[in-house]
């Protein structure tokens, strides 16, 4: 099972003989704590520190289980693009209905009786979602668990954000209750372990992981199992200077390089700078420059021009259509600066 994990990208970790939880570390790790980052024995080649030392590599796979084969097998599932959703059905004290479902008020009208386990919590937000229960979906691996649970398989996309790991029962992130989701920082065990409880065995034909439903994705990005987006820091804004123009330099060209100057700031950042906004007004400007005949019309569009790719060279398209557009409208108000008192 190690190898067939690997052979499908999954990295794998040894689990303890007859039971799920990860191999012991050796004792030094034992007697000295210390971060997996930071310990000496992992690219040695042990197991130590759990899913941290996960795997594809063949030789390593060999040295494992080649010389320990009744070691249990976990997959790491954040590097293996996996979420996996656990399910348990363990007897315990059904917790208030606001509970059941984070951020998902159950009104009274609905009737809970008999629910009891993951099985029917997820049931209840799948039918809330008008989509059927995931432990019924046929298309995607199924584990039962020894203890009566079962493991709900699904491969991310490509690109996808990393999904978090989460107990049905935490306070601040789940998705159901008695629903786990087994993601980044987390492993699960594969089909085929076997414990001192029972075997971890497959549910109906399918073998491999189907890809997470899109309703799913959207659940767990509701519930805070994908990072926030960290907020774009845009640069303190720098006083906005204007070029020195010599001596006898048309007014026209006074008025409008200030408002030009502002469009080639915008280069200092990405992005939250207003660029369109500021390419948008001085256009405009220049519009009533030609149209009162003190700007020639290509003059004003090569300066524009230039200060836009200055700004946002990527942008080039999308400029000149703010250009067009704002010249356009300038033109309606003649400005004249010559004839200001």
């Amino acid at each position: 099972m190690a190898r067939w994990c690997a052979a499908n990208g999954w990295p794998v970790h040894p689990l303890a003989v007859g039971r799920k939880t990860p191999a012991g570390n050796c004792p030094d790790c034992r007697e000295d704590p210390h971060r997996p980052a930071d310990c000496p024995c992992l690219p040695a080649g042990k197991w130590c520190h759990g899913f941290h030392a996960a795997t594809t590599a063949p030789e390593r796979l060999a040295a494992w289980w080649g010389v320990n084969p009744a070691l249990g097998v976990g997959v790491s599932c954040g590097p293996a693009g996996l979420v996996v959703l656990d399910i348990d059905a363990h007897s315990a004290e059904v917790p208030h209905r606001d509970r059941l479902l984070p951020g998902i008020p159950i009104h009274e009208s609905v009737n809970l009786t008999g629910l009891a386990s993951g099985f029917d919590t997820l049931a209840l937000l799948a039918a809330l979602r008008g989509h059927p229960s995931p432990a019924d979906d046929e298309a995607t691996l199924r584990v039962r668990t020894p203890s009566g649970g079962l493991h709900i398989w699904y491969r991310t996309a490509p690109g996808s954000p990393p999904y978090r790991s989460s107990v049905g029962s935490s306070p601040k992130v789940a998705l159901a209750w008695q629903v786990d989701v087994r993601a980044t920082g987390g492993y699960i065990v594969t089909p085929a372990t076997r414990t001192r409880s029972g075997t971890y065995t497959p549910v109906g034909p399918t073998r491999m992981p189907a890809p997470l439903p899109d309703w799913l994705a959207a659940e767990l990005q509701r519930t805070g199992h994908t990072p926030r987006p960290e907020p774009v820091r845009v640069p303190a804004p720098r006083p906005v200077r204007a070029t020195r123009l010599p001596q006898g330099t048309p007014r026209a060209l006074r008025v409008l390089e200030p408002l030009l100057a502002e469009v080639r700031a915008c280069a200092a950042a990405a992005e939250g700078t207003a660029f369109t906004e500021k390419l948008n007004r001085a256009a405009y400007t220049a519009g009533g420059l030609v149209a009162a005949g003190r700007l020639a019309e290509p003059r004003a569009q090569l300066l524009l021009t230039e200060a836009a790719d200055a700004a946002r060279p990527h942008r080039h398209r999308h400029s000149l259509t703010v250009i067009a557009s704002a010249l356009s409208a300038g033109a309606a108000r003649p400005l004249d600066p010559e004839g200001r008192p």
